[in-house]
């Protein structure tokens, strides 16, 4: 980015030279790298290392003296969901006992099936074929045992939230559900380690209990100095997906651009706006529970009055070169709100440009923590570089801090704390979302 430029505000000329020098490389490298470091243990909800970093955002957050929310007592916004959890499991395939991940599918709590007639077996390699099978409309006609590939093992998180650990309000809400369901037939999957022939016989056993998972987003705020009721999001999600099969000795899925990245950014936005004091209230959060599907938005969104709030900049996957190349970034949903048109206006003579999401067949508008409250109406976007169709460490134990570009992590907070600069301070409020429109 240009150090040169100078931009025009409601409360004057800033210029970018201010802050680039608020946006320090040094400061930036220390973040993403402690998020992404093996201790956080690739940062799983209901983990020790997803609680390690809480407490390191939060004591981030206390530096510059962020307010917790209203209501909340720390930077934890802290819920409770229920799930069921394996508590015994076993699998032999020819005689031999094997310690593969065994993900069952629905609500039934005893699974005790062998290879026999009443069972069907699958074989899957690729995410499209195990969807059209996980949701299809038509009943099964057999219990189906999917063996999955270990290429396929960064879906394991995905795969566990939303088909296996189905998280509920209630205990009694998850027995309604497990009761509703009762008569239907049952998919399990199975990792597999090794190829399992067609011949091969095979029995399994698994029980299941319900659980209760613990889930925190950290968030704060600084008050609007002229407009405290009004309020800008600055977001990202700070849960990856914990440990996956190992590949060379590694089973740590660090989550370093995803999404590290958009962490790291929404810290050192808290230390920009802590001295460059907003008139709109600004909230700094950090999201649980995005890779598993996304209660920690969905929480934060129901505590919030969505006609209060004017925007939100969601921030995922930063830490590499866009496909527009350098000094830039794509915001999904760019056609829906005129939130891009208004940060590319407040980045006019830079040296940055935001574009609309390129990959629009990949649905990233509804994939992210953004999701929620655009329902509600709120313009709420997500930044981006990441170059999703070609990204060969997405989801995947090669997600490091070595495979970064700090220097485009910098770039984008820049661009990110110039650009919103109107809609902070007033001046400027994005058209609304239509509600309810996301497909």
């Amino acid at each position: 980015m240009k150090k040169t430029f100078f931009l025009l505000f409601a409360t004057g000329t800033i210029a970018a030279t201010s802050v680039a020098q608020d946006i320090k490389e040094k400061e930036v490298a220390r973040i993403i790298g402690t998020l992404a470091a093996d201790d956080m243990q690739g940062r799983l909800p209901g983990t020790p290392g997803i609680e390690k970093a809480a407490a390191f955002i939060s004591s981030e957050f206390a530096k510059v003296r962020l307010a917790p929310l209203p209501g909340e007592k720390s930077y934890l916004q802290e819920f409770n969901k229920y799930y069921l959890g394996n508590s015994s499991i076993s699998l032999t395939v020819n005689g031999e006992q094997k310690n593969w991940t065994i993900i069952p599918l629905g609500n039934t709590q005893v699974f005790d099936w062998e290879k026999d007639s009443t069972c069907e077996e699958v074989h899957v390699n690729d995410v499209k074929e195990f969807m059209k099978i996980a949701r299809s409309a038509v009943p099964l006609q057999k219990n189906t045992l999917i063996w999955l590939s270990p290429e396929m093992a960064g879906y394991i998180g995905g795969i566990t939230a939303s088909f296996s650990e189905r998280v509920f309000d209630s205990k009694e809400a998850l027995e309604e559900a497990a009761a509703k369901n009762a008569d239907n037939k049952r998919i399990v999957v199975v990792v597999e380690r090794e190829p399992v022939l067609a011949g091969a016989t095979w029995k399994l056993s698994v029980h299941r209990t319900i659980n209760t998972k613990h889930f925190a987003n950290v968030a704060g705020m600084i008050k609007g100095s002229t407009k405290p009721n009004e309020y800008v999001v600055f977001s990202g999600h700070y849960d990856h997906l914990g440990i996956l099969p190992p590949v060379a000795g590694d089973s740590i899925a660090n989550g370093a651009d995803d999404d590290a990245s958009g962490t790291t950014a929404v810290i050192m936005l808290s230390k920009y706006f802590n001295t460059h004091r907003p008139q709109r209230s600004v909230i700094l959060v950090a999201f649980t529970a995005e890779e598993t599907g996304g209660y920690g938005s969905r929480y934060f969104s129901e505590k919030q009055d969505p006609d209060k709030v004017v925007a939100m900049f969601n921030i995922e996957m930063i830490g590499k070169e866009s496909k527009f190349g350098k000094n830039s970034a794509f915001i999904t949903g760019f056609e829906r709100s005129d939130f891009g048109s208004i940060l590319q206006r407040n980045l006019k003579g830079s040296a940055f440009s935001f574009y609309p999401d390129p990959y629009p067949e990949q649905h990233l508008f509804y994939r992210s923590d953004n999701a929620t409250l655009a329902r509600q109406g709120v313009p709420a976007h997500t930044i981006s570089t990441t170059q999703i169709d070609k990204d060969k460490y997405y989801h995947t134990v090669g997600d490091e801090v070595s495979t970064l570009d700090i220097k485009n992590i910098i770039a984008i907070i820049n661009a990110i704390a110039i650009s919103s600069g109107s809609i902070v301070n007033g001046t400027d409020t994005p058209t609304r979302i239509l509600k309810n429109s996301l497909e």
